[in-house]
């Protein structure tokens, strides 16, 4: 299965996790989407910035504080993906709470480093 990717919190700041993940999410063939503060693009990736409606999202990967997620949690949930990975500095015990209530599976991790130990 092809895990479509959602990266939240997507920067067009090459330095930032976020765009770097994209890059390695797509160069290890992952579809991924993006949605961001900004429209751009990193790669061919297009940085989205309004709550669109994707479909068959596998993960969400997460680049936003905690605080920054809350105005996101409803339309996470409403994607229903497999999982959510938090990834350091993201770490939110009442959202993990909300996505278990919903079926959906929290993984506190990097997506850098499942990238980079093929345990994506």
């Amino acid at each position: 299965m092809k895990k479509r990717t959602l990266v939240l919190g997507a920067s067009l700041n090459p330095t930032r996790y976020s765009n770097i993940a994209i890059k390695r999410l797509i160069s290890n063939g992952v579809e991924t989407l993006a949605l961001g503060a900004r429209e751009g693009r990193v790669g061919d990736v297009v940085v989205e910035t309004e709550k669109k409606l994707f479909s068959e999202i596998d993960t969400v990967t997460l680049y936003l504080n905690p605080e920054r997620q809350k105005e996101y949690y409803d339309y996470i949930v409403s994607l229903q993906p497999r999982r959510v990975i938090f990834n350091p500095g993201t770490e939110n015990v009442e959202f993990i709470e909300v996505l278990k209530d919903n079926g959906i599976q929290a993984e506190i991790a990097c997506t850098l480093v499942l990238l980079s130990t093929k345990q994506y």
